[in-house]
């Protein structure tokens, strides 16, 4: 994509420090009316970066601007409408663990101008939440995925613009990862170019599919970025025999190696480097994109 893409969330110089570890986020850009999957290690800062976009986090340094204008604390004030255009999940934290279901409705009643209380209902019941519609569970009563899929009725019975969602996938089984990728594509659809969505994954095959846009974090720094379709063409899987791994090894961006042959990932900048090996050349996936740029800056021995 060549066009200059219009963006939901620019951050510039963003510093969260820990004892030992920092996140260090230069300059990022997140396309407004897309799905953005952030991709790292665990421990890469992907909550961390997610919180300090969220809100949840405000003790750093740098700025934030939300929607072309709004930037850091103007987030915090109710006549700019940031906080009720964005909806947040994540795997824990959100809700009180003694709450039950039905206070999770009326505290989302209370908290947002435009929380739908039948539509959130309607949700629970179409995710299979609450098996026979107990309304009166506590949250903690319920599994990691039944916990999730309750956060994400909260969040989609809100009128909003953007989504930041924090490993969503990770307790869900796989027809409900698949369900949530209908629901983004559904809540994109809907917004006709007004709606953004950016979530953390490990899950990158099942997430593929919705996936616009890549943002790969490493030692709480951004690694790679770009809109999908480009950068399957920016990296090539390469396949090749045993004999011709040592002469390819230079050119390949990442290889890995069998006794039945070698497959890595090269530059296409770098393919002519392999003129005269006998190897195929393929379109990665994203997963395969992603676990490259992993082993290139990971950290890990």
């Amino acid at each position: 994509m060549n066009e200059k893409m219009e963006a939901v969330l620019e951050v510039k110089n963003l510093r969260k420090k820990f004892k030992e570890f920092e996140l260090k986020i230069e300059d990022l850009e997140i396309p407004k009316g897309f799905a953005t999957a952030l991709i790292g290690e665990n421990g890469a800062g992907k909550t961390t970066l997610l919180n300090c976009l969220s809100g949840v986090r405000l003790d750093y340094q740098g700025e934030i601007k939300y929607f072309g204008k709004y930037v850091n604390d103007e987030r915090e004030k109710p006549e700019n409408q940031v906080r009720e255009s964005i909806g947040c999940a994540g795997p824990s934290g959100y809700f009180l663990s003694h709450w039950t279901v039905a206070q999770v409705a009326d505290m989302g009643d209370l908290l947002y101008e435009h929380f739908h209380k039948e539509h959130f209902w309607k949700l629970c019941d179409d995710l299979n939440v609450l098996p026979g519609g107990k309304w009166g569970t506590k949250i903690s009563a319920l599994s990691d995925g039944n916990q999730m899929k309750l956060m994400l009725a909260s969040v989609f019975a809100r009128d909003t613009r953007l989504l930041l969602l924090d490993e969503p996938t990770s307790p869900l089984d796989p027809l409900m990862r698949d369900r949530l990728c209908r629901m983004l594509q559904e809540y994109l659809e809907a917004g006709r170019g007004e709606h953004t969505v950016l979530f953390s994954t490990h899950n990158v095959s099942d997430m593929e599919a919705v996936t616009d846009y890549c943002v790969i974090i490493e030692q709480g720094k951004v690694v790679e970025k770009g809109f999908v379709e480009d950068l399957k063409e920016k990296y090539i899987l390469i396949k090749g025999e045993r004999e011709d791994l040592e002469a390819a090894r230079p050119a390949m961006f990442q290889v890995s190696e069998s006794k039945y042959g070698f497959e890595g990932i090269c530059l296409a900048k770098d393919l002519d480097q392999l003129a005269g090996l006998s190897v195929s050349k393929e379109t990665p996936s994203l997963f395969q994109i992603s676990v490259a740029v992993l082993k290139k800056y990971t950290a890990i021995a």
